[in-house]
């Protein structure tokens, strides 16, 4: 029997507050929460259990065949930069150049630069030491130089893969990372601006009193001694960019002969291209030995299984709604054409305001989107991308108590829940907003 429209819908909406309720009240792990609402919407549209349990695993597989190394190798590259000290030298040298006037600016660009391979909860604990000593050297609130720092990390983190929801948005949805990578970084910019000019403002209206509670970074392993030069620092990042962007833009074509292409089309794989990013940082280090390697490796792997558990039941629930046809039910709804690319952004800033995980929100969006590209008008290459980017902005949508990054910042700040609020948690809504905006304008140019 074929499930009615309604029947779908209300299992729909079942299914994701389950997952609200499940993580945000009861901190059950978003991959159980995932999973249990698989269950939801499968038995709630009467698919046999048998089924539901096939295409939970043809879901789960399918996004670890196309995301499982990004996301571990991105993850390693992470640790070996915040081991080596690759990401204070690219802080110092960013602040050298801005000068300590601009010191809220400078580290704006170092968050934007240190997130592009670095998860943002990771870089600010990272970062952190550097920004509280900046900030008593200068006398710049901390406030403004913690959300500064926080916002630059938080728009890459959104947007851009390797990080977890962007490019599990990118495999699900089916975009070319290196064309999103591109594109992204570009929307990204205004994104950390908008973030950087509201915590001058805000910053300065609502200083906000340190509880002097700041936890200080804490290492399972000292850092490395010596640290590495500028350019030893900054080409473990901006290596895989540019292989990963050079390669979405080559024409590669499996039977040409030019050597060019030939090396792009193998170096510029993501997965490649990030493995080069590992060697470029392990380079960058002095004097390695083989425990300490190890460990890091370890640790990487370990952080990186559970972000592909959460991508994977993502994955999983995907294919259980696409199984229930609530595509086609959607596709015949003329209205919903109309709200073309404010719809994934809509529904990504609910879930993320309502759940507090952008990773979360973007991933079960896209599971829901998939289907509705047609209706949308999103099913071209293009529409796609601005899809994903439409994701990005929603999952910006809004940080506050329920996220465990609000947490980190004001852990490692020592910034009141107050301040936090009015600083931070207005910066993410501008940031998504503006965010959206550009995305649409974006749009005009790309869709039409």
């Amino acid at each position: 029997m074929t499930p009615s429209f309604l029947q779908v819908l209300i299992c729909l909406i079942l299914g994701i507050v389950l997952i609200i309720i499940l993580t945000a009240r009861y901190r059950v792990h978003a991959f159980f929460a995932l999973l249990l609402a698989c269950f939801v919407v499968g038995v709630g549209v009467q698919m046999p259990v048998p089924d539901i349990l096939k295409h939970s695993k043809d879901g789960f597989g399918n996004i670890m065949r196309s995301l499982g190394f990004v996301i571990v190798l991105g993850t390693t590259l992470g640790g070996l930069l915040e081991y080596t000290g690759c990401t204070r030298v690219m802080a110092d040298f960013i602040l050298r150049k801005t000068g300590e006037k601009r010191a809220p600016l400078a580290m704006s660009l170092t968050g934007f630069i240190v997130g592009l391979p670095i998860f943002c909860d990771s870089g600010y604990i990272v970062l952190s030491g550097l920004n509280q000593s900046i900030a008593k050297k200068t006398g710049i609130a901390m406030s403004i130089m913690a959300v500064s720092l926080a916002t630059g990390l938080y728009a890459v983190h959104c947007l851009l893969p390797p990080h977890p929801g962007a490019a599990a948005a990118a495999g699900t949805i089916g975009v070319e990372f290196g064309k999103l990578i591109s594109i992204g970084v570009l929307v990204a910019i205004p994104a950390m601006l908008v973030g950087y000019w509201w915590a001058l403002y805000a910053g300065k209206k609502w200083p906000g009193e340190s509880n002097g509670q700041a936890d200080h970074v804490h290492k399972a392993e000292e850092p490395m001694a010596s640290r590495p030069s500028v350019i030893a620092a900054f080409l473990p990042v901006v290596v895989p960019i540019l292989l990963i962007a050079l390669h979405s833009f080559f024409v590669m074509e499996q039977s040409s002969d030019s050597g060019w292409h030939a090396i792009i089309n193998v170096i510029g794989v993501p997965e490649v291209a990030l493995s080069i990013g590992v060697l470029l940082a392990f380079a960058a280090g002095r004097n390695w030995k083989r425990d300490t390697v190890g460990r890091l490796l370890s640790e990487s792997a370990e952080k990186a299984g559970g972000i592909l558990v959460i991508i994977g039941g993502g994955g999983a629930f995907g294919a259980v709604l696409a199984a229930t046809g609530l595509g086609k039910h959607l596709g015949s709804m003329e209205s919903l054409a109309s709200l073309g690319l404010f719809f994934p952004f809509l529904l990504t800033a609910v879930l993320k305001t309502a759940q507090g995980s952008s990773t979360v929100a973007i991933i079960t969006t896209a599971s829901i989107v998939l289907p509705l590209l047609p209706a949308l008008g999103l099913d071209s290459e293009n529409g796609k991308l601005i899809t994903v980017l439409s994701m990005g902005a929603g999952s910006m949508v809004i940080s506050h108590a329920n996220d465990a990054y609000f947490w980190v910042i004001a852990k490692f700040s020592g910034l009141d829940m107050r301040t936090m609020l009015r600083v931070y948690t207005l910066a993410s809504l501008w940031m998504g907003l503006i965010t959206i905006l550009i995305v649409y304008i974006l749009s005009l140019f790309l869709l039409h």
